[in-house]
This record gives C-alpha cells, structure tokens and sequence, in this order.
C-alpha cells in the first residue's frame, strides 16, 4: 500500500485549516489503496492558527504539525514539512481550501501512469487581478531563467514521487525555491486540470514585496543568466558608445563643429550610470546570498514537532 503525504504550509488560517482537513480525510476513505499523513506547518502564522493545529492533531492520528520560530515564508515552511514526511507521494496544497483537495486522485492517477511530478492547471483562477499578472510575471521568468516549458503550468498544488522530495532536502541553503528544485532534479513533469475555488475568508499572504522576493529567490538561486544578461546588455551599451564616439569625430572633421546639446549629453550619462547600478546590485544580490549560505543562516528554525500522542519534539 502507497503512502501518500500532504504537506501544508500555514498562515492565517485558523478557520480554514479544519475544512481543508476534514476534505483531505473523507477524499482519502474513497481511496482505500492508499494510507495517509498530514503534515501541518505554521509559519508563525499571527493569529491562532498553531492553536487550530494543536487540536487537528490531538484529534486525528494521521495529522502532525511543525510550528516555525518565525515566519520564513511558503518555500521555506513547504522545506519543513518534506523533512518530517514518510510517504510514497507528497502532495502540496494550500491552507485556505482554494486548492481542491477533493480532485486529489487526479494527481495521483498521472503518477501511477508514470510522471515523476504532476502540477494541477486550473481551469479559471479565482483571485485579484494583480495575483495572476504576478503568476504570468513568474511563468515568464521560470520559463527564461530555469528552463521551464513553455506550456508547463506550476503552482502550489502538486504531488511528486519520494525521490523527488529526497533530492529536494539535499538543498540545505537559506533561500529555497521549490519550482526551481523540481526544475532541477525532473523533466517528466505534466500537468492536470482541476478547479479552483474562491477565498472562504481573508487575503492572500502575499504582498507584492514578497512576490518580488520569490521571483528573486527563483532567478539568484537556481540560474546565472541574469548576470549573462547583464554582460550582454553592458556589451551592448559599450559597442554603441564607441560607434557614437566614431561619429562623433567624423562629424566633427566633416563639418568642423563641435557636438552640442548638453541636455542629451547628462540624459545619457543617467541612463548609463542607472544600468551599472542596477548591474552591480544584481552583482552584490548574489554575493550577498553567497554570504549568508557561507555564515549557515538557517533555512528553517521549528519551534516545536506536533504529534497525536501528545509528544512535542523540542
């Protein structure tokens, strides 16, 4: 019998935590082929969400959590919970029952059928208008940087095989990107269509700051192309300061003037000057996360291990 282990990443999510559970149990007795566990982990979530977990797992023996020390976001929480998973099959999916837990062995019939990874695709995406252009934003950016195909959708519904998760916990640094370690470690990867549900309550834990600290994460991590980009486009910009330096002397024997117009002269020194510190910024981002691996900043820090007997691992 195949172990299948769901991973949840909790923020904010006190009242739909019990939902999502309760789905996940009744989905998986209309699976008897399969034995489950949750794994629960709050990501110093501030409202009672660990209070919420505590009793999910003294009620049901398949539940355990993780309660972070603090909140090192979605990636790093996921990265907690594939440590303390035991299962054949991880499935990924989000705390706020807009990933339908319910369509769960549709997931698993493209893994039996032979792919490593299966993401599901959503027939119509219930969230702001800003959160999808922030999706399209981050398919483009996998798709250039980390080689995702063009026509491959990935989210935070996923399930994967075991050897997949184990490859994934051999990045032990402090800036993990799952999309990225998946990218890296399979290539059979499909996708499956499911449907996504509106918000029962709340708002979405991500703020534009940490969309931009995600898409950040995915290209500094996993891909030196941004800096093969910035070499390409200094190249560039110093090929076309020579040829204007050419002209500027053929125009200046040609027709004995001197080049006017300070105006232009300042806005292209702006422009050039605003490209090299872009360009050293993209420089000192990644010696900056080349610094933080080297002095072993933590990728997690768990407050404390949940399990149904009552036990808390320190």
């Amino acid at each position: 019998m195949q172990k299948i282990s769901y991973v949840i990443p909790c923020y904010r999510s006190e009242h739909t935590l019990p939902d999502v559970v309760a789905e996940i149990t009744a989905k998986m007795k209309t699976l008897p082929r399969y034995s489950y566990e949750i794994i629960l982990v709050n990501d110093c979530s501030p409202d009672d969400t660990i209070g919420t977990i505590r009793r999910l797992v003294a009620a049901d023996a398949h539940v355990q959590g993780v309660d972070l020390a603090r909140n090192f976001g979605q990636h790093a929480a996921l990265m907690a919970g594939f440590h303390q998973c035991s299962g054949d099959v991880i499935v990924c999916l989000d705390d706020d029952g807009q990933t339908p837990a319910d369509e769960v062995d549709r997931l698993l019939e493209r893994i039996e059928a032979g792919y490593d990874v299966v993401y599901a695709r959503y027939d119509n995406k219930k969230q702001a208008g800003w959160r999808n252009l922030g999706s399209w934003v981050n398919s483009k950016m996998t798709e250039i940087m980390l080689d995702k195909p063009a026509e491959l959708v990935v989210n935070s519904y996923f399930a994967a095989r075991r050897f997949v998760v184990d490859e994934m916990l051999r990045y032990e640094h402090c800036y993990p990107y799952v999309i990225g370690l998946v990218l890296r470690t399979t290539k059979n990867i499909c996708n499956v269509p499911v449907h996504h549900r509106a918000r029962e309550e709340g708002r979405s834990g991500y703020t534009l700051g940490k969309l931009l600290s995600l898409w950040m994460n995915g290209f500094t991590s996993f891909s030196v192309k941004p800096l093969r980009i910035a070499t390409y486009f200094g190249t560039l910009s110093a090929l076309a300061g020579f040829l204007y330096l050419i002209f500027i002397v053929i125009n200046h024997f040609v027709r004995h003037t001197a080049p006017i117009g300070w105006a232009s002269t300042t806005a292209l020194l702006l422009l050039l000057g605003g490209v090299i510190l872009i360009v050293l910024g993209l420089i000192g981002e990644y010696v900056g996360r080349i610094y933080m691996c080297a002095n072993a900043a933590p990728q997690y820090v768990a407050r404390e291990y949940l399990r149904h007997d009552g036990e808390e691992k320190q």
